[in-house]
Formats: structure tokens, sequence, C-alpha cells
């Protein structure tokens, strides 16, 4: 299985940028734990970091070509104002599940949308770094479930 993570703008600042918010934990060392996690099941992980929306709208579209099966993506503030990250998802019809670190309804009116959530397998939000964890737990099952359906298997909860 292959699993493309996307973090959006300014998630570079992870560690010093409001860590009230935020935490204390580095993108480096999200990455880190992910990437751990996933080899641990055997599950192959792309991290990609941009300040820019055109760079991850490309990143998406490439992603349909190189059998990515499914998209971890924390959007930041694209979250709520990117119709192209949305379009791009959906054009490549690539199973998504969307984190947040903080919670995004206990924050500012503005952040209580997102432009991704109703297409997404799943949301997750509040757990600081945990939410990519159990983000990437609830894709990497979704996707199971997904093959062993298609494969005449059916998966009882």
């Amino acid at each position: 299985m292959k699993i493309l993570v996307i973090h959006g703008p300014n998630l570079n600042l992870l560690g010093t940028r409001e860590p009230s918010v935020y935490g204390r934990v580095s993108l480096a060392e999200i990455d880190a734990q992910l990437l751990s996690r996933a080899g641990q099941r055997g599950i192959r992980l792309n991290c990609v970091q941009s300040n820019h929306e055109g760079v991850l709208v490309d990143t998406i579209q490439a992603a349909a070509s190189q059998q990515v099966d499914g998209v971890l993506i924390n959007a930041g503030a694209y979250t709520h104002t990117s119709i192209a990250l949305r379009d791009a998802l959906l054009a490549t019809a690539l199973p998504f599940v969307e984190v947040h670190l903080s919670n995004t309804h206990g924050r500012e009116p503005f952040r209580h949308r997102s432009l991704l959530a109703d297409r997404a397998i799943g949301v997750v939000c509040g757990f600081g770094g945990l939410s990519y964890q159990l983000g990437l737990e609830g894709l990497v099952t979704a996707l199971e479930r997904q093959a062993d359906e298609r494969n005449g298997i059916r998966t009882v909860d």
C-alpha cells in the first residue's frame, strides 16, 4: 500500500508556531512517527509539505499516476479556502482522510468550515500530532476494507 501525506502552509513551522495551539512537536517528528508506523505495517509513505497551493495541487494530480492508494492531508488554512485542492482530490478520485492538529471546531468561526470534509473518508482533529497517527490508521483500515470488498471478502466490524 502506498500513501501520500500532504502538509499544507505553515506546517513547516510546527514546534515553534503557536505551541499553545499546535504543540511543540515538529513536522519532522510527525513524519518520523508516521514513517515508523507505516514501516511496521509494510506501507510506503511519501510526505510532502508546501506553502504553495499549486505545488500541493500538482502533487495530488501526480499521485494518481504513481499508484498511490490514498491521501492523508492536513491542508492547513487551505482547508477553508481552496476549491483547487478539493477539485484535485475529486479529479483523482483518491480516497483521503483530513487531519488537523487543533480542534478546528473550537476555534475561530472561519475554521469551522472545511471544503474537503464532505468528501473525505473521515476527519480527525484536536489530538495534536496523534491526529496524523489516527488518520493514518483510519485511512489504511478503510483502504483494506475496500480491497476486501473488491475481492469478495466481507469484513465484520
